[in-house]
Order: structure tokens, then sequence, then C-alpha cells
């Protein structure tokens, strides 16, 4: 089995792809030992020194590092990711199941709206995100303002806030004449 890595724009995450598929829908997010209970796999390389972060996407793993170098992380998380694959084991624990993100606002009135916003964020957005090691969905939409959830890679990553503003935001204003802001949530 041979797993490549990548580079994120978030030098604190590393984005593993190990050739196969991770998730077959969703995504999963895990930022602690406890939110990791519910995979075997993201259990495991919460063990591993200065892992801060986990996330699942369809077709790779991002891994967030809290401290420390690359250089002494990144073997021991390969080892982590192909055991568990070579194992066989099953990447979710029991009952656990990927992200959803259900809790959605916004007025009944802007449907229409919302769901542009919607398609342009599924279809123009979040592959270039996955891209990054990371996720983005909708959150809201309130008085002209789309809030979003970033996750995995993008994160707590430096250029998030310009990812936003001047990517997306203007992307979704050119498209959009409703929309006035983005926010992250």
């Amino acid at each position: 089995m041979f797993i490549q890595t990548e580079a994120t724009p978030n030098p604190a995450t590393l984005k593993f792809l190990p050739g196969r598929a991770v998730l077959s829908t969703g995504t999963l997010d895990m930022a602690s030992k406890e939110a990791a209970k519910q995979s075997p796999l993201a259990e495991r390389l919460f063990e591993i020194p200065n892992v801060g972060g986990v996330f699942f996407g369809s077709d790779f793993i991002s891994i967030t590092k809290s401290d420390g170098d690359w250089q002494q992380i990144k073997p021991a998380v390969l080892a982590a990711i192909m055991e568990h694959f070579i194992s066989g084991a099953p990447l979710l624990a029991g009952d656990a199941t990927a992200q959803s993100d259900a809790d959605e606002f916004f007025d009944e009135k802007d449907s229409e709206t919302v769901e542009l916003i919607k398609d342009l964020i599924e279809t123009r957005v979040r592959p270039a995100v996955a891209g990054d090691g990371g996720d983005i969905t909708f959150k809201g939409f309130k008085e002209g303002v789309v809030y979003l959830t970033m996750k995995g890679a993008c994160s707590g990553c430096p250029s998030s806030t310009a990812t936003l503003q001047h990517g997306i935001q203007n992307l979704l204003r050119h498209f959009v004449p409703e929309v006035t802001e983005v926010r992250p949530v």
C-alpha cells in the first residue's frame, strides 16, 4: 500500500491520501481524543505525540499537529494509516456516522437563494477546499450574510480568512446579489 502526502495551505496540517475510499459520504472532524472514540483509526492516530486533530474526507485523511516537526510525526501517522487499512478494520466504531449539517438556519422566504448558495458551495467551493485537505459547509443565511463552517485543514488555517472573504464571498456575491458578506461559524 502506498500512501501519498500533500502539503495544505495550513502549515500545521498534512493531507494523507491512502489511494482508496475513506468515507463514502460526508466528513468527520475530530479535534480531540474524546471525539476520536468514534473511529478506531482516529483513536490510534491521537496516540501519536503531537497529533491535535484528525479529519476524514471521501478519499483523504488530514492530520493537524499541535506541536513538533512533521519529520518526526509523519512516519508514525503513515504507519498507523497503513496498518489500519491493511487490517480491514472498520473506519467507524459501532453506530458512529459521518457528520451531517442538519442544524441550518435561514428564513423560509430565502429558500430559493439558499438553494443557489448551497449549489455554488457544493459544485465550486467544496471540491477546491477538499483539494486542500478540508471541507466547508453551509450553516445559515440571514440578512445577506452567509455563515459557513470550515473543517479539517481549513479550520484554523492562516489563509482561511482570505479564502472566505476574497474567494468565496466574491464568488457568491457575483452569482447571488442578495449576499453581502460571508462569515465563519
